[in-house]
């Protein structure tokens, strides 16, 4: 039979309510002895806290809800591992659910995880929001949202990547190079973070006299699948000497399809990405890419919920995480004709 708070009580000679303080962390009154007698007891029973039974008591569940687009992203995968880590630090659990960047899904998601007492929510929306509907939505658990928008009520707190910089700094690189007709290839446009990354690749150009073409600009989802399509259907006209891509997978898909027609890269065509996701690394040749730090976005994104959810003075509102240009093989200096 399992161990019961009742018999925690009978062994160390105290009350069920300061067995009750003590596993909850609220036995300031409670002399240092008996604590160590209380938690000794409780590590021989080996005696595990009904947890519906302290959320009654409590109004807390120990549990955090994550929720984001695309499990089978890499970069994604990155940012769950960072959530969980601190989560485990912090004593608390997570639920994680998967959208399929849907937004009804995440709708529905939202309210299980609200009828499982979650204590609050890091939320990675889906790509197509609706504000009207959202705005009428109250959830009455805090919200950390993750680099793209959402207008629930409670959201109280964000995590942003300066997309604007990080695609800035790509195509700069790719200017400096030598390469002035670059094609871009974007994920959805109706999310923040793809119209900063547009905006970054359109000042880019433009702070080095180079004119924007809007028929440069493809836009699609961050898939594999789109950046192959992409390039099958569309051979780039020799003026394009690089792309620049909204994600790692669009520019692998993109490679995959530019080594079928036997266009070298980078010798013919210089590609750059954006995530630095593992696999980026692997690929032949290396892809050049924009690192967005994935494990301390779901990380910073967790811990800040938890301060919020717990009133520490330190929690943040809002806070930016920089991305950083890695140069590796499919970029090269343009040769000049």
């Amino acid at each position: 039979m399992a161990v019961t708070i009742k018999d925690i009580a009978r062994l160390s000679g105290v009350s069920i309510a300061t067995v009750s303080k003590i596993i909850n962390g609220k036995d300031s009154d409670i002399g240092k002895p008996t604590i160590e007698r209380v938690k000794r007891i409780i590590e021989e029973q080996n005696y595990t806290p009904n947890i519906v039974a302290r959320s009654m008591v409590t109004k807390k569940t120990k549990t955090i809800g994550l929720v984001i687009p695309d499990v089978r992203n890499p970069f994604f995968t990155d940012l769950v591992r960072g959530a969980e880590d601190v989560a485990n630090e912090r004593g608390y659990s997570l639920l994680f659910c998967n959208t399929d960047d849907d937004l009804k899904k995440e709708i529905k998601y939202i309210n299980n995880l609200i009828e499982k007492q979650v204590d609050g929510i890091a939320l990675a929306g889906a790509a197509v929001r609706d504000q009207s509907l959202e705005e009428n939505i109250d959830i009455k658990v805090p919200i950390v949202s993750l680099d793209r928008n959402v207008y629930f009520k409670g959201v109280e707190g964000k995590i942003e990547v300066d997309n604007f910089t990080g695609a800035y700094d790509a195509v700069t690189h790719l200017i400096k190079s030598g390469h002035k007709r670059i094609m871009f290839l974007s994920g959805q446009l109706n999310i923040k973070l793809s119209k900063d990354r547009l905006e970054g690749y359109k000042r880019a150009l433009a702070d080095n006299n180079i004119e924007y073409y809007e028929n440069l600009v493809v836009v699609g989802k961050y898939t594999s699948e789109f950046g192959y399509e992409s390039m099958k259907n569309t051979t780039p006209d020799k003026a394009v000497t690089a792309i620049f891509c909204g994600n790692d997978l669009i520019a692998i898909g993109a490679m995959n399809a530019l080594k079928e027609k036997n266009i070298r890269i980078p010798e013919d065509i210089s590609i750059v990405g954006f995530d630095d996701i593992y696999i980026s690394s692997l690929v032949t040749p290396a892809l050049t890419t924009v690192r967005q730090p994935s494990y301390e976005i779901g990380y910073q994104a967790v811990e800040m919920l938890i301060d919020i959810m717990e009133s520490k003075k330190e929690a943040s509102q809002k806070r930016e995480i920089k991305a950083e240009l890695k140069v590796r093989e499919s970029t090269c200096k343009r040769r000049s004709e």
